[in-house]
């Protein structure tokens, strides 16, 4: 089983350690994009235009001048990195040795600028979301789902889709995937959905549990305390969608 995440907006202040080991992250295949990917935001951040093309406000202007140092900045463990709701409700740091051990084996963070990381990939805070269309590379999404998804089709197993539309868009596992929505009331909601997403994965992860489909999926949720209902993909390529209630 693969849980796929988002990165998150909100990160740590600084690294603890070297810089960046680019040929020593997971997927080293990814090497030749992520280098492209770095070279052209670096570019970028030269220029004046940079803040709007990365989508910040004013206050958030200093992050530009963070993306100037990547090579060189004192990286961290994704596992470290990402403060944002999500990463809070799964507690990374708190999870049982055997559950940690999953985790390092089963999550999967989506990332703009690394493409995909494990929780114990050393990298330095950086600003770039997969919803950017960087210069001249365009969008992100279309951008990695050329690199990513040779790699991660050839991964087995099923796949647990908790990822934001913006990521989702840089690999589509077809219907061995389900992909995870937060209804309240019956409407899709934003509001708590970032945290359930947590609360789900930490409940894979200490439960012990590895469903072989979408069906056990929703049976090991159910069990797990979550409300679930699942419908089929209406085509081969599309996943599953498991609603979860809150």
């Amino acid at each position: 089983m693969l849980i796929l995440l988002p990165p998150s907006e909100g990160k740590a202040a600084r690294g603890d350690g070297p810089a960046v080991d680019l040929p020593g992250l997971s997927f080293p295949a990814l090497g030749p994009s992520r280098e492209i990917v770095l070279d052209a935001l670096t570019a970028l951040c030269r220029e004046p235009a940079a803040r709007d093309t990365l989508g910040l406000s004013p206050g958030q202007a200093g992050e530009v001048g963070r993306n100037l140092v990547l090579r060189t900045a004192p990286a961290l463990a994704a596992a470290d990195l990402y403060t944002g709701v999500l990463y809070d409700n799964l507690g990374l740091a708190s999870l049982s040795p055997e559950a940690a051990a999953r985790a390092s084996e089963r999550l999967l963070i989506f990332s703009g600028l690394w493409g995909l990381l494990r929780i114990g990939d050393r990298v330095p805070p950086y600003r770039l979301s997969m919803g950017v269309r960087l210069p001249p590379l365009g969008g992100l999404g279309a951008f990695w789902r050329r690199s990513v998804t040779p790699l991660l089709d050839a991964e087995p197993g099923l796949v647990v889709d908790l990822r934001s539309s913006t990521y989702a868009a840089a690999w589509q596992p077809g219907a061995r995937s389900v992909a995870v929505r937060i209804l309240k009331d019956g409407k899709v909601v934003s509001h708590m959905a970032k945290a359930t997403r947590g609360v789900i994965a930490r409940s894979l992860l200490e439960g012990g549990v590895d469903p072989d489909g979408p069906e056990e999926l929703a049976k090991v949720l159910d069990h797990l305390g979550h409300s679930v209902a699942l419908t089929a993909p209406p085509t081969g390529r599309r996943p599953w969608t498991l609603d979860v209630m809150v």
